[in-house]
């Protein structure tokens, strides 16, 4: 259960940044929507940063475990790529994409979801058993407590 937990923190983390991107402005000029877009991105890659480093912070992430933690958050970073590549892709098809379109791009986007969570959750396994118990209580509470933020649920 507490693997699931934090599993499930972390996909909403990926789904949050690669959702958070900005749409592209309907005026203006191409250069300006390249502008924009670069904008978005590196707002969104310093937000992805920052979440990052939130994480490291509230897991106590000690010294003998920095190893495994840089594994952790290559991966989160590696997985946020691979979503906003297909969420990219969405969104360059939406204008004149049909309903099947649509729904085969957004299944895309929840493949691409479910795949960066296994991913995470092999190289996340290695970094939680190596917590002492104390740690991996601070790491349940602090997953439970994100992953339940405006869902109307209560952590234990």
């Amino acid at each position: 259960m507490r693997k699931l937990t934090i599993i499930a923190f972390i996909s909403t983390l990926l789904l949050n940044s690669a959702f958070a991107k900005s749409p592209i402005p309907a005026t203006g000029t191409a250069g300006n929507a390249t502008v924009d877009i670069t904008k978005s991105n590196a707002r969104r890659d310093a937000n992805n940063e920052m979440h990052i480093k939130d994480l490291h912070t509230k897991l106590k992430i000690t010294a003998s475990e920095e190893a495994l933690w840089t594994t952790v958050a290559q991966a989160m970073r590696d997985n946020i790529t691979q979503i906003d590549k297909v969420v990219d892709k969405r969104e360059s098809l939406i204008v004149n994409a049909s309903a099947i379109d649509d729904l085969n791009a957004y299944a895309d986007i929840a493949q691409a979801h479910a795949d960066s969570v296994k991913k995470l959750a092999m190289v996340f396994g290695p970094l939680y058993e190596a917590m002492p118990e104390a740690q991996k209580k601070v790491a349940d509470e602090v997953f439970i407590h994100r992953a339940h933020r405006g869902t109307g649920m209560k952590s234990k």
